[in-house]
């Protein structure tokens, strides 16, 4: 009887250690730290941690400096680490659906209520062994940014000959097959050395982060109307995932939604600040207009769109679901 009773007081205490076992996930972010995009996922951890204090800790190992921003996606397929906050774009050729959303022309918020949110979580289950969590900082676009005036042809469209346009995985299809830009493709991370040594005079970025980057030290034009929308989003190894408490995921699920609304809510502001500081600075604005715009924001959407479906259609998966892809991501 003695003994029976000990052993049932051990295997309550071990079962009760179980019970309250703390899940543990690692992250890293694509940017560095000083990045306004950065300092929002750091909030989104921080918040993580304090909902779920006992249940689940995200502990951040770094940013590129840590795993190269194009490697991440892979570690976090493969298990070396099991979150990152990245562009949709730095694993564009695993998963092309992403264009998606660097083409949609809504929130993060409205693609969760119609569902977007949740076909772009499957397809990256199934083509990526990865958990889609969320779609952050959504709704800020982008801008082509120049060191000397832009020049505009008779019509009024922009005429990039002679740039030389810093390009990357984003706006490269845009860039080449509409503008005809030759793109000198450079991680961000490179972009302000070559700004400095001359070896890029343009490109393009997100309405923020500019002066984070400390880019406006170069670049003196904004080329409106802006294009694209951000695609930066949450993707966790979905081995892990599922490892998981259910309590754990709860707690980071529901703050990664509360989080998707917030920090376009957020970044909407810091956008207005930047943009004052910046023509306060000296940055002055050029806009195209009438037909010239027209066809400069339309070529941004249906090229990048062409981009994807090639892909798609070039991948095992095929592309059934492109025509869904776009009435859940772009409002006409």
């Amino acid at each position: 009887m003695k003994h029976a009773i000990i052993g049932g007081i051990f295997a309550s205490t071990a079962l009760a250690g179980q019970v309250m076992a703390q899940d543990t996930v690692t992250a890293v972010h694509a940017f560095p730290e000083s990045l306004i995009y950065t300092k929002s996922f750091l909030e989104f951890v921080k918040r993580v941690n304090a909902a779920g204090e006992g249940i689940v800790k995200i502990e951040v190992r770094g940013g590129p400096e840590a795993i190269g921003m194009f490697q991440q996606p892979d570690a976090v397929r493969n298990g070396v680490v099991d979150m990152v906050y990245t562009p949709g774009s730095f694993y564009a050729g695993s998963l092309p659906e992403k264009d998606a959303l660097v083409t949609s022309n809504i929130v993060a918020a409205e693609a969760r209520a119609n569902g977007g949110i949740e076909l772009i979580d499957q397809i990256h289950q199934e083509k990526m062994g990865v958990k889609y969590l969320g779609w952050f900082d959504s709704g800020v676009c982008y801008n082509l940014w120049t060191r000397d005036e832009p020049t505009l042809d008779d019509g009024g469209n922009l005429d990039v000959s002679g740039l030389k346009l810093r390009g990357n995985a984003v706006y490269n299809a845009f860039f080449t097959d509409y503008l005809g830009a030759q793109v000198i493709d450079l991680p961000t991370t490179e972009v302000y050395s070559a700004l400095e040594r001359g070896v890029v005079d343009a490109t393009g970025w997100t309405q923020i982060g500019l002066i984070d980057l400390k880019w406006n030290e170069f670049l003196n034009y904004r080329i409106e109307p802006c294009f694209f929308s951000t695609d930066l989003g949450v993707i966790m190894n979905l081995d892990k995932w599922n490892s998981l408490s259910d309590a754990a995921r709860n707690v980071i699920q529901d703050v990664a939604i509360a989080h998707e609304e917030e920090s376009a809510s957020k970044l909407g502001a810091k956008r207005d600040e930047d943009f004052a500081a910046l023509e306060e600075a000296g940055m002055q604005v050029v806009t195209l207009e009438g037909e010239a715009a027209e066809a400069y924001l339309g070529a941004a959407v249906e090229k990048t769109w062409d981009r994807m479906k090639g892909l798609m259609e070039e991948s095992p998966q095929g592309a059934d679901n492109y025509d869904e892809l776009i009435e859940l991501f772009y409002e006409k």
